[in-house]
């Protein structure tokens, strides 16, 4: 499409919407999220969107109700809150603030708002939200159950790295993944039901012969000593008047890993263990409950083998039809044992749960021998399998994952752990369908062994944590297109419940891509419930020292750098405070500043006048020897560098929360630091910062240690040492970040294309010209380490960022003050983004022939975007096809650095311009 035709169709867009312009709420949403079950708070948080057609809407006031009932809601009859109108205009959100709330009860509430011009909005449509429990002591007639109990004195926690091989008998046996069941009655028509149910380590739900929910591995991974997350489901259309039957299988999960196939661990902290609780309310205003209690029944499943990290058999003939449903014969079943189980407190899981949510076909089949056949699916992702069979009674399938082949083109689990597989046991004759519950790998390929004449289908299911998709991206560069997939992949199979580093041998949580991918996985994705629960992962992992580990939760104990590296650790600092940027998130730097201050003083302790020199450093960073701990710049550079951005960042939030005095003594702290890091690191006459790495230059920029003076000298010499090197990648994990973000924010994404838009060394483009589907740990995509990781996905940022142009401004707090500044690089003809920001939707679209540019933005309503161009002169800029001084919706203009800048409302627009 032409730039004239392209605007033709804009400008008549733009026209048709305003002639039937109308202003609502949408998106609402209780505790970020729509919806939502479980909400375990008598004070839940309302916020919204706003829709409006009209240019430069700003919302004046706001109203919100809050209802018992649907019938009230329709009704309008505000029977708990009604707020009043509310003079606000940035704030799209409040707290509750009616009658109290009772555990296990649905309400509805509903908001409307005003313009600037006072004209209200019609209401919104009714949202809904439940509740969890409420009270601690509603928990207290729900007791832990179990089949069998683990001795203290059989007990490894935390757990053993490596094979375990000095722990005797500890970590030796299987753990029963046992059957739990109860039967009861309901002898009156329900008006709601909802069950909170905990299976540790992870469990499946079953309610009249059918599976509750669609969570896979729930509940998330916590410090089991210190919190125990509970699931809240809807069950009021599953139960029926008359007899019904609850059952559950719970698998071992983190809490107890025996020392059998691969592992990365030995642990033994618990066998699987299921508390639960029922609500009923009942159309006559009575209610029931049913608990987790000594009247429930046990018994071992067909599941004869289950490993987090060591896979699953499933042996079909253990199978007991209908176990699951009322009117089973459960004679033959012991009675549960009753225990205090692992000591954390219940509560509500408020981040998203993992879920299926991709099926891959197979691409091609091989065939290796009569028993063995070789399938590909194309992508490597984590997940699990999906096996149909027919055959005959005692046949066995073994399907054994691994994410690439080795040079004899067979699946090669090597780097990631070794060996993994899944085991099937026929029951015969009828087809049979087998999902694993409670295991998963990081796999492209699947070897199946066995009884292969049984198999009909089998399919990869795609599984991750299932936080909703919020960024689009896509521009005229194949490579970047195809870049963009791969980092997008390594992130979806590193998305658990925690932020894992690979999806295979290690499955913990590693906290320096939390902040350092942060920055681009949090356009893609509302991560913001995700991040705050890792914060509270953080929080419970801290020692007494203030030391904050390096992986949370802490189920294993590393080694030196590898549990003590201020890299990993400072996201106890640095994830809260993004939070508050990206989301506007207070309360996320109010639970965490304790955590925050803590650690900032272990760092304090470990320093030799104000220099750190401890942890990995740049890790994976590509120098002459194998990948690993840093080798092109000094470990006390990142060090150094990181605990000073901890100190400017503890100073911010000591000021947000109004401890003056605090933020002081961090400010006078962070001096120190900068002065202690310049005069070990930096050399004035040169301006050369270290060895002069490309890590060591982006750090010392970014962190701001650079004093005004030498800023231009410093970042002149980190230009020409890439152009130096002939534009190869060399900074790694730590590192390659802070380079990106450099070199966007200096003007200098020119460069940043030419290091990546090339397969011809390491880095990403390489990775794809090699095979690779998913974001791999090192540059050159070597095959003996982990061919998923996301931790060298920065790029993504960029494309948002950079290409796009969508960030925030300075003194931006939750995209409320937009920053549109897209880099119009040569190479690149168009690109197309989107985000969906916690204001709104933020849409860039730009397109470039020869010297005619064109650009459509959307902007959200109520929020206002500095739109920053590459144009000298005014004159050449025309906004809907309007000058810039013609346009009501131009709040300023002005030129500024060469640059135009436009102030601009919420709406839709399309700017044309011309390059002289």
């Amino acid at each position: 499409m032409t730039i004239h035709k392209y605007l033709i169709v804009a400008v008549f867009l733009l026209f048709t919407v305003n002639v039937y312009a109308i202003t609502e709420p949408i998106n609402l949403s209780c505790n970020q999220k729509n919806s939502p079950l479980g909400v375990e708070t008598t004070k839940p948080e309302f916020s919204w969107n706003i829709s409006s057609d009209q240019q430069s809407f700003v919302q004046s006031a706001w109203q919100v109700q809050v209802f018992s009932s649907l019938n009230y809601a329709k009704l309008g009859k505000a029977d708990l809150w009604d707020s009043q109108k509310m003079n606000a205009d940035a704030v799209m959100s409040t707290v509750y603030g009616g009658k109290g709330l009772s555990s296990g009860k649905r309400y509805y509430w509903r908001v409307r708002v005003w313009s600037s011009y006072g004209k209200a909005s019609e209401w919104s449509r009714p949202a809904v939200f439940s509740t969890g429990i409420l009270q601690v002591k509603e928990w207290n007639k729900s007791r832990w159950i179990a089949y069998e109990v683990l001795e203290d004195s059989m007990k490894v926690v935390p757990g053993l790295h490596g094979d375990g091989g000095s722990l005797g008998k500890k970590a030796v046996q299987r753990a029963i993944v046992p059957y739990f069941r109860k039967a009861f009655d309901i002898k009156k028509p329900i008006a709601e039901a909802y069950v909170f149910v905990s299976g540790l380590g992870h469990y499946e739900l079953q309610l009249n012969g059918k599976k509750v929910g669609d969570d896979f591995l729930a509940p998330g991974w916590t410090n089991y000593s210190k919190t125990n997350l509970y699931s809240t489901y809807d069950v009021t259309a599953s139960l029926v008047t008359g007899k019904n039957a609850l059952g559950a299988i719970v698998g071992p999960g983190f809490m107890y890993i025996n020392r059998e196939r691969y592992r990365k661990m030995a642990r033994a902290e618990a066998f699987p263990m299921l508390r639960l609780k029922l609500m009923i309310r009942y159309k006559d205003g009575t209610t029931a409950e049913i608990v987790t209690d000594d009247s429930w029944k046990t018994s071992p499943s067909p599941i004869v083998y289950s490993s987090i990290y060591g896979g699953e058999h499933y042996d079909a003939r253990q199978e007991q039809t209908g176990w699951d449903k009322a009117g089973f014969n459960d004679e033959g079943w012991k009675k549960v044992i009753l225990l205090n189980g692992p000591g954390g407190k219940m509560k509500a899981e408020s981040s998203y749960p993992l879920k299926v949510k991709q099926v891959f076909e197979q691409k091609t089949v091989r065939k290796i021998t009569d028993s063995s056949y070789l399938y590909d699916f194309g992508q490597n992702a984590s997940g699990i399998v999906r096996l149909k069979v027919k055959g005959k009674k005692g046949d066995r399938i073994r399907i054994i994952p691994a994410e690439i082949l080795d040079d004899q083109g067979m699946v090669d689990q090597r780097a990631s752990g070794s060996p993994y597989y899944f085991d099937y046991t026929l029951k015969g004759d009828a087809e049979e369908i087998w999902e694993p519950r409670f295991s998963y790998y990081g796999f492209r390929y699947a070897l199946v062994e066995g009884d292969v004449s049984a198999v009909q289908t089998l399919q990869l299911l795609h599984t991750r944590n299932s936080v909703p998709e919020i960024g689009t991206f896509s521009c005229s560069n194949t490579l970047f297109n195809q870049t963009f997939k791969l980092i997008d992949w390594a992130m979806k199979s590193n998305m658990s419940h925690v932020s894992t580093d690979c999806p295979h041998r290690e499955k913990l949580g590693w906290l320096e891509q939390t902040h350092l991918v942060g920055g681009s996985l949090k356009y893609n994705y509302d991560i913001q419930l995700f991040y705050n629960k890792i914060i509270d992962d953080m929080m419970e992992s801290q020692l007494s020292s203030g030391l904050v580990p390096d992986i949370v939760p802490e189920y294993v104990v590393f080694d030196d750098g590898f549990r003590d590296s201020p890299e990993w650790g400072s996201a106890a600092v640095i994830i809260p405070w993004y939070l508050y940027q990206w989301y506007g998130d207070k309360k996320s730097i109010e639970k965490a500043y304790p955590m925050m201050k803590r650690y900032i003083s272990y760092l304090e302790s470990k320093a030799d006048a104000h220099i750190l020199s401890h942890g990995l450093g740049d890790w994976f960073d590509l120098g002459p020897k194998s990948p690993g701990e840093s080798q092109l710049t000094p470990k006390a550079l990142t060090a150094t560098a990181t605990f000073y951005y901890d100190a400017v960042l503890l100073e911010k939030a000591a000021e947000v929360l109004g401890k003056t005095e605090e933020a002081k003594g961090y400010q006078k702290l962070a001096r120190q630091i900068k002065a202690a890091f310049n005069k070990k690191f930096f050399e004035p006459e040169t301006g050369i910062y270290s060895t002069g790495s490309q890590t060591a230059y982006a750090m010392a920029i970014y962190m701001g240690l650079v004093d005004e003076p030498f800023k231009e000298k410093v970042f002149a010499n980190l230009k020409q040492s890439i152009q130096a090197s002939g534009y190869a990648l060399t900074a790694g994990d730590i590192g390659y970040r802070y380079l990106i973000r450099v070199l966007e924010d200096g003007g200098a994404s020119q460069l940043l294309y030419q290091m990546n838009n090339r397969d011809d060394v390491p880095g990403y483009g390489y990775q794809i010209r090699n095979g690779a589907t998913a974001l791999t740990e090192s540059w050159p995509a070597l095959k003996n380490v982990s061919n998923n990781h996301m931790m060298l996905g920065h790029l993504m940022e960029w494309f948002y960022s950079g290409l796009a142009g969508i960030k925030q401004q300075a003194d931006d707090k939750g995209f409320s003050k937009i920053l549109i500044e897209p880099q119009f690089v040569e190479g690149i003809d168009w690109v197309k983004a989107s985000y969906k920001a916690i204001t709104g939707d933020i849409v860039v679209d730009w397109k470039k022939e020869q010297a005619k540019f064109a650009l459509q933005i959307k902007i959200p309503a109520n929020t206002e975007a500095l739109v920053v161009l590459p144009v000298n002169d005014a004159n050449l800029l025309t906004l809907d096809q309007k000058t810039l001084s013609q346009h009501k919706a131009v709040k300023r203009q002005y030129l500024e650095n060469g640059k135009q800048k436009i102030v601009l409302g919420s709406g839709s627009y399309i700017l044309n311009w011309v390059n002289n």
